[in-house]
């Protein structure tokens, strides 16, 4: 199990990271709005290693069976690995290529609030929070603990659809089999 969960814990890691660097160096071309949509679909492209993970530890180790269980603790280690290195790459990236990044942002989402007609109360609002972020990213242990959370809704989705997908019992197994006999 452990050859498979760092190999493609690894590649899935690979991907995101990679991404993540293309991003920076496109910044300008991307923009904030379309940074969003990239990183999230950077990050289900990713995490399909988790479904081909769980795949080949259930072929490849557990004799072609796995149970949900099982397929979730060998997803979310993938999961686990992959988002590792995703904020291994962000802090690096943050701290000695983009450290004004929070501050770019938000200026950027100020104006968007302000283009979109928002009260000077709310902007207000919106930009304490900022300035709160700002601070708190200061500190890299809370740095990466947020962005260890950037990915996880996805890498959970894509964990749980797998496990359902690639999870068979024994039983399973010999209706399988019997089907594929009469057919």
């Amino acid at each position: 199990m452990k050859k498979i969960v760092l190999t493609f814990g690894f590649i899935a890691g690979a991907i995101v990271s990679s991404f993540m660097v293309l991003a920076l160096v496109f910044k300008d071309a991307i923009g904030f709005d379309r940074g969003e949509i990239v990183g999230y679909t950077s990050m289900v492209v990713a995490f399909l290693f988790i479904y081909f993970g769980v795949r080949a530890y259930r072929d490849n180790v557990a004799g072609g069976t796995v149970k949900f269980g099982r397929a979730v603790a060998v997803g979310s280690l993938i999961a686990a690995l992959a988002s590792l290195c995703y904020v291994a790459t962000w802090e690096v990236i943050y701290y000695k290529f983009a450290p004004d990044y929070l501050e770019k942002y938000r200026e950027h989402a100020i104006s968007k609030a302000r283009t979109e007609g928002a009260s000077e109360a709310a902007i207000a609002e919106q930009t304490a929070k900022l300035d709160r972020l700002a601070e708190l990213y200061k500190n890299p242990v809370l740095n990466a603990a947020f962005t260890f959370l950037e990915p996880l809704p996805v890498a959970l989705v894509v964990v749980l659809v797998s496990a359902g997908v690639l999870s068979r019992r024994k039983s399973d197994q010999g209706v399988r089999a019997l089907e594929s006999q009469r057919a």
